[in-house]
């Protein structure tokens, strides 16, 4: 896995945009506005949001994933290296929660995710 690898796959997500807030090399992904996973300057590897802090625990402590410092508990951060079927899902789950988040009108004007 590698910040390409995590940069083609969000970009496939229907109203992806990638922006870098911070400064300094970060790519965060967003959709409505709101961010659904991140690549920092320095941490190696993709934050992304779970469900729950039950979530991202259980997945730190199956060594899937470590904690995302600077996030919310129910963020991870999946290292370079993490298995890519894995990324995939978990990138997909994140767009999935932030996207079913939006507002309505926001969530409607937005394509459907095949």
């Amino acid at each position: 896995m590698s910040r390409k690898i995590v940069n083609a796959i969000c970009a496939t997500f229907p109203g992806a945009e990638v922006s870098d807030p911070w400064g300094g090399g970060h790519d965060a992904w967003k959709v409505g506005g709101k961010m659904f996973a991140c690549i920092g300057a320095v941490m190696p590897g993709v934050s992304v949001k779970t469900d729950s802090v039950e979530t991202a625990e259980m997945l730190i402590a199956a060594g899937v994933a470590v904690k995302a410092p600077y996030f919310h508990r129910s963020w991870i951060n999946l290292p370079w290296g993490s298995d890519e079927g894995e990324l995939r899902h978990r990138l997909g789950r994140s767009y999935d929660l932030v996207r079913a988040g939006l507002p309505k009108k926001l969530q409607g004007a937005l394509p459907p995710r095949g």
